[in-house]
């Protein structure tokens, strides 16, 4: 375990600055900050597409006491743009470890800073709102800090970013179900986790996971019986192409299942505006009410950005009343925002969160055999028409 006493200055766009030490690689990153509020699954969090172009900052003070194996990778690389801990573990114990935390972010060249109060940090996002911040290390931190600030200042803003082709596949892949096949379902990649199609497969679904640059007719010629869109990093209000594919999936009528991106996407396609959040939901701990059953769900989330409908009651989707009514099937117990949309009159919903939970608890599986009734509700529907 190779630990760095070299200083590390985190600086934000506004130009509070925090002093620590160099954690993982030593150099220079810049991103937009965000905090994660879970005590555990720093290695799902950190490899997790959806953090594309973002530094995570951990709110829970003691980090990498379990070490990292390779099992738990939610994609082939870490995604992070850079991190922030405050209690560096020195030492990893758990039966699973294959390593250490701080070896691999050294190994990946992921720059990061320890011994910052990351509770301050996360008080400071809460307040002042999203913004952008930069880590820097090593003969980096010697710039005078108004250097350092410009560019923070002059790095990408996360609002307008088109992100979606950077973390998506280039080729399609079959990942074959488990067991049985009992349907067959387009996954389109926006910065899918690797527990998403496996929360597919196990249910006897094939998965032809796609990129994002697939056509309708590409999806046509695969004879599925569902579209899935994953989540995905940036800006909603860029994905255009995606947010066309998903209204020829309506007008098909195929069944339609999305979540967190693909939640903002559907929302989209159905006529209503995505809006950025002041600070985003990020963590394993967050509340919502799932209005079909009146229960409360502890879910997984990762995202800054939320749909812009009415709480209350139905909506005909502004976009093309063909699409007929739409509800707002889950709301967020903290603040309101929109957590779930539901077709009434398509086959077609979405969640704003993780159901897939890695990491996370596991109270919204239930979301992935839904999917499943509204393909059974689908074929049998094609089957009484034959």
């Amino acid at each position: 375990m190779s630990f760095s006493t070299t200083p590390a200055v985190l600086v934000f766009e506004d130009g509070r600055t925090f002093h620590g030490s160099a954690y993982g690689s030593v150099g220079q990153t810049t991103g937009e900050a965000v905090f994660v509020t879970a005590m555990s699954g720093y290695q799902e969090t950190l490899t997790d597409p959806s953090y594309h172009r973002q530094v995570v900052i951990q709110a829970a003070p003691h980090i990498g006491n379990t070490g990292i194996n390779r099992t738990d990778d939610e994609s082939a690389r870490i995604w992070a743009a850079g991190y922030v801990v405050r209690d560096a573990s020195r030492m990893s114990s758990n039966w699973r470890a294959e390593g250490d935390l701080v070896d691999w972010l050294v190994e990946s060249g992921i720059v990061g800073i320890s011994d910052v109060d990351t509770r301050a940090l996360t008080r400071h996002l809460r307040e002042a709102g999203s913004m952008r911040v930069g880590i820097f290390s090593g003969p980096a931190a010697e710039a005078p800090e108004a250097e350092l600030l410009a560019r923070v200042q002059a790095s990408p803003q996360m609002a307008g970013a088109k992100l979606v082709d950077e973390v998506s596949i280039t080729e399609p892949q079959l990942i074959p179900a488990t067991g049985q096949k009992r349907f067959s379902v387009a996954a389109v990649d926006l910065g899918i986790k690797s527990m998403t199609p496996q929360r597919l497969t196990e249910r006897g679904i094939d998965v032809h996971l796609v990129p994002a640059s697939t056509t309708f007719a590409e999806i046509e010629a695969m004879n599925v019986d569902g579209v899935f869109f994953s989540n995905g990093p940036g800006d909603p209000a860029t994905a255009d192409d995606q947010v066309e594919l998903l209204r020829a999936v309506l007008d098909a009528r195929l069944p339609f299942f999305g979540i967190c991106f693909g939640n903002q996407l559907l929302g989209r396609a159905l006529g209503f505006g995505t809006f950025k959040l002041p600070f985003g939901h990020r963590g394993i701990n967050v509340p919502v009410m799932d209005r079909t059953t009146q229960k409360v769900e502890i879910t997984s989330q990762n995202h800054g950005f939320a749909v812009d409908a009415p709480l209350e009651g139905e909506t005909t989707a502004p976009f093309k009343a063909d699409y007929g009514r739409v509800v707002v099937s889950h709301v967020c117990l903290n603040d309101d925002v929109v957590e779930g949309l539901a077709c009434l009159d398509i086959p077609a919903f979405s969640v704003q969160f993780h159901p897939e939970a890695a990491a996370g608890p596991h109270d919204s599986s239930y979301l992935f055999d839904r999917f499943i009734d509204l393909m059974s509700a689908s074929r049998a529907d094609q089957a009484a028409q034959a």
